[in-house]
């Protein structure tokens, strides 16, 4: 079987985390909150729940993405990592402006986890009547 599609939006996924985390260190730097602190001014506490809910995200996303690439099929995986790139950035940009606005971006990219793992379930329970 060949993952490329998956693979190269992996890749996608872990850039996309490593950019949060960039933000986080110009939040600290703007802000004046120095390592190890993680709280600081509620513009710079936004910037960092957002770092980290991507973190949470990406634990779940990751695995389900993989399963679906196996049962399913890798272009239909990458989408969903595609799109869950893309809530995550909507959701770390809005977030970051506005707490009450980082919605959309949130339910985006968990709708493409919830299907990435729904269908992977789905698809490994009729594994076994193929």
């Amino acid at each position: 079987m060949d993952f490329r599609l998956t693979a190269l939006v992996t890749v996608g996924m872990i850039a996309t985390y490593v950019w949060t985390g960039i933000l986080v260190a110009g939040a600290r730097r703007r802000y004046g909150v120095k390592a190890p602190a993680t709280m600081g001014s509620d513009d710079f506490n936004r910037v960092w729940r957002a770092h980290a809910n991507t973190l949470e995200q990406f634990v779940t996303m990751l695995p389900a993405l993989w399963v679906f690439a196996y049962y399913v099929g890798d272009r239909w995986a990458a989408l969903l990592g595609a799109i869950w790139i893309g809530g995550r950035v909507l959701y770390v940009l809005s977030y970051s402006r506005a707490a009450e606005a980082r919605g959309t971006g949130f339910m985006i990219g968990f709708v493409a986890m919830a299907a990435a793992s729904l269908g992977s379930a789905v698809a490994i329970v009729l594994s076994f009547w193929r």
